[in-house]
């Protein structure tokens, strides 16, 4: 006769953003967790969430939702410029932190958010999901191989149709702009082929755009990067393009490995391989690559299982994002003031 099985991690969702059906209320769900709280700005969209999803209560406020000690998860999905403070706010009360990326509006506020990290002793992980998906993983274990031979040059591209004028991801004030959204995903998958590339890339320029009638905020910008063995990399976003694309290609001195979405491979979840040997095309399956983002938080949690997206990463991708904006003529993101 099985034992019960493993306690269900006790989530506790900051505002009610349209991602987070897919991001965690699936994903919780198909593995057994509880979502038991949510607050938002206005409480009549946080009761809404609630009635639409499952969670078993609703938080008067923000601080509310921390002071829960039946929460011992905090999920952060809120507008780019909230993720510092509130990631902040939710380590000081001692919950693990599961937050969209990036982790802060800059470099400065991130290693913040790591020494409350450390303080708090609990767990904390930046959401590049991606990272977790076969597809990602079938990529780098093909590099690894050497079947591919020396890595030579990194080419990722995230894009996506214009969002609505009003949209808070074109809002200085809440750290908006085309690489805080997207060209994170860009910078972090270059960046996640160090061991194959003899260590961190580093910025040789940048360039971008910015958004009509947005002063400061960034529609576009392409970043050009040099590893210490000699490979480049071009991590590329658009937030007005005129489709969606999320690729990431690979080229080596024996053939290139491709995928035409990393960031959301259950939409389209091929690894293309071409060599001298002829081209082949694996599919790695569509499961949510947030589901397997979810495991691993998870191990995090119970079992103490290291996870590649702690802190210390954070700092590093937001200290390179800040790189690209200054080299590209913008300012880091300003940080945005705690309010509930």
């Amino acid at each position: 006769m099985s034992g019960p099985g493993p306690k269900p991690l006790r989530i506790g969702v900051l505002g009610a953003a349209r991602i987070t059906e897919r991001s965690l209320v699936d994903p919780a769900r198909a593995a057994g967790h509880r979502l038991v709280s949510v607050a938002a700005r206005e409480r009549s969209r946080a009761e809404a969430f609630a009635a639409a999803h499952g969670v078993e209560r609703v938080a008067d406020s923000y601080a509310d939702l921390l002071a829960d000690p039946e929460v011992d998860v905090v999920y952060n999905p809120l507008a780019n410029g909230l993720h510092g403070p509130w990631n902040l706010a939710a380590l000081a009360a001692g919950k693990h932190v599961l937050t969209e990326k990036p982790s802060a509006s800059n470099a400065e506020e991130a290693a913040e958010v790591r020494e409350a990290a450390v303080k708090a002793g609990t767990v904390f992980m930046e959401g590049f999901h991606y990272l977790f998906h076969p597809v990602t993983r079938r990529l780098h274990e093909i590099l690894r191989s050497g079947e591919l031979g020396e890595l030579r040059r990194v080419e990722t591209m995230v894009a996506i149709p214009a969002p609505e004028d009003g949209d808070p991801r074109w809002s200085l004030p809440l750290a908006g702009g085309a690489v805080m959204d997207l060209g994170c995903y860009s910078l972090h998958a270059v960046r996640m082929l160090a061991p194959w590339a003899g260590g961190a890339p580093r910025l040789g320029s940048a360039r971008g755009g910015q958004r009509a009638g947005a002063p400061g905020v960034d529609e576009w910008l392409d970043a050009e990067l040099e590893f210490p063995g000699g490979a480049t990399a071009s991590a590329r976003c658009h937030m007005a393009y005129d489709r969606l694309e999320m690729s990431c290609r690979i080229v080596g001195s024996r053939g290139e490995a491709s995928a035409p979405n990393f960031v959301l491979p259950q939409l389209d979840d091929r690894v293309v391989v071409r060599t001298a040997q002829g081209e082949r095309t694996e599919r790695l399956g569509t499961r949510s690559s947030y589901a397997y983002q979810l495991e691993a938080f998870a191990a995090g949690v119970r079992e103490g299982t290291e996870l590649p997206l702690g802190a210390d990463d954070a700092v590093a991708t937001m200290a390179l994002i800040d790189e690209c904006y200054r080299a590209a003529g913008f300012e880091p993101r300003p940080r945005t003031t705690l309010a509930d």
